[in-house]
């Protein structure tokens, strides 16, 4: 008696299943999970909920902390502001529960979306480096990736979408991207949260200050900014061999 001949995979649901998985399809899964969240965002405005929904809680225990933390980090992830996400942290736990609420969610929020971003773009937008500005921004990222992701938090020029998904495209290391952004979003955050902390007493120090670091911190970035701007624009002179 002959063997039954096993069937031949169907052509058809192996088009399918190579479609689905491909660099594009993924691309534009990333492109429809971001435009929902920010469809959301929009809608809900669920830093509004952040700030004035949720009750104040000065020297709240770890489960508010914690609470508030991941809300933080998924509205980061969707795009909701994190000046006003740290305000709200201050003024809701005060400054130390409130720092440590904020970056928190921010380290969580900026792991979100390297992830989204390096699960479904990095292989479709990669061939897509082809500008001067963006091979550069890439090359930086993809061999210093600990300094440079260090230097962007520092300073709050960089949109921290912008800067978490610039990151994932690149050939940058989980480790040194989170490690980076933990360490450099302390400073500014601080200053929000101080801020919020004191936002009752506009006169105080600790809000004089807080609020005096958010400025400098802002026209240092743009002067940064300013001078990368141009020393890209400088054309580059080859070396000549010439022996005239």
């Amino acid at each position: 008696m002959l063997a039954p001949v096993p069937r031949p995979t169907d052509p058809f649901a192996v088009r399918c299943s190579r479609a689905l998985i491909s660099p594009r399809s993924r691309l534009a899964l990333l492109a429809l999970v971001l435009l929902t969240a920010g469809t959301l965002v929009v809608l809900y405005e669920p830093q509004r909920l952040l700030a004035s929904g949720w009750p104040r809680t000065d020297g709240a225990g770890a489960g508010a902390v914690l609470l508030f933390g991941l809300a933080y980090g998924l509205c980061t992830a969707a795009f909701v502001p994190r000046p006003v996400l740290n305000l709200a942290a201050g003024a809701l736990f005060g400054s130390a529960y409130g720092l440590t609420a904020a970056v928190a969610g921010t380290v969580l929020g900026a792991g979100i979306s390297f992830t989204l971003g390096r699960v479904l773009g990095q292989d479709a937008l990669r061939p897509l480096l082809k500008g001067r500005w963006l091979r550069a921004a890439d090359g930086q990222l993809s061999r210093h990736g600990f300094r440079s992701m260090l230097a962007i938090r520092l300073f709050p020029g960089v949109p921290f979408a912008a800067a978490n998904y610039c990151a994932a495209v690149s050939r940058m290391g989980y480790v040194p991207f989170l490690l980076a952004t933990a360490i450099g979003t302390v400073p500014n955050t601080a200053a929000y949260v101080v801020a919020g902390a004191q936002a009752g007493e506009p006169g105080s120090p600790a809000f004089l200050f807080s609020a005096g670091f958010i400025v400098v911190s802002g026209l240092a970035a743009a002067v940064v900014a300013w001078r990368k701007r141009h020393a890209l624009r400088r054309p580059r002179v080859p070396a000549t061999a010439d022996a005239t």
